[in-house]
């Protein structure tokens, strides 16, 4: 376990309980026992209860009354709830951006050759996340863009955690691609189109695996 050391702590500190959940460090349903984690980490209380506050906020704990805070389980119900909101922000979001510079497209095809790069899934996801914000950067709706950043949070732990029982890397190394190709042409549209496929394709394979581990764990 390393100690958090940076400067964005409470950020740093909200990273790291994430991956303690992935890896099953901290199981479903199991709650947060702030003094030994605030010992396990090195961290202080003030920034962990930040850490934790900001993980409620995005739907990875659950704050009961008088109990403390609990770890949410990953259920089919959620994932297609928050799931299907992320084409309608993000294409919107890509709309209102329009076709970006010749500079910013190469930028989006240099990211995705180091998205094909990664070697474990938090990586993978970092850099899937990051081009994706990339792509819309543009956007002059900053309210929108905040929705986008939530909900990325918000999906974030089913895609870790599915990539690590499959690989799909290649999939969304192909799904960029033709997005790249339609900005280079100048054609919004196509670009809308292939990022609807992008963000859609993996929900079915996703919520197949979910369906695996509910009837696992009956």
């Amino acid at each position: 376990m390393q100690l958090i050391s940076r400067p964005n702590i409470s950020t740093d500190i909200a990273e790291q309980i994430r991956d303690m959940i992935t890896n099953g460090v901290l199981p479903a349903e199991s709650r947060i026992n702030e003094v030994h984690l605030s010992e396990q980490l090195g961290v202080s209380r003030t920034p962990l209860r930040e850490a934790l506050a900001a993980l409620v906020s995005e739907g990875a704990l659950e704050n009961r009354p008088r109990k403390g805070n609990f770890v949410r389980p990953l259920t089919r119900e959620e994932f297609e709830s928050v799931y299907g909101i992320r084409p309608i922000l993000d294409l919107e979001a890509l709309r209102l951006s329009g076709i970006p510079k010749p500079e910013e497209i190469d930028r989006l095809a240099e990211l995705n050759e180091k998205l094909s790069e990664a070697k474990t899934a938090r990586t993978r996801i970092a850099r899937d996340d990051e081009w994706h914000l990339l792509l819309v950067q543009n956007c002059n709706n900053e309210v929108l863009l905040d929705m986008i950043r939530q909900f990325i949070l918000r999906t974030r732990r089913y895609e870790i955690a599915y990539l690590r029982h499959s690989d799909n890397a290649s999939t969304a190394y192909d799904e960029h691609l033709a997005i790249i190709h339609a900005l280079r042409k100048g054609d919004l549209a196509a670009a809308c189109d292939g990022l609807n496929k992008n963000l859609t394709s993996g929900i079915s394979p996703i919520l197949e695996w979910l369906d695996e581990l509910e009837a696992q764990n009956k």
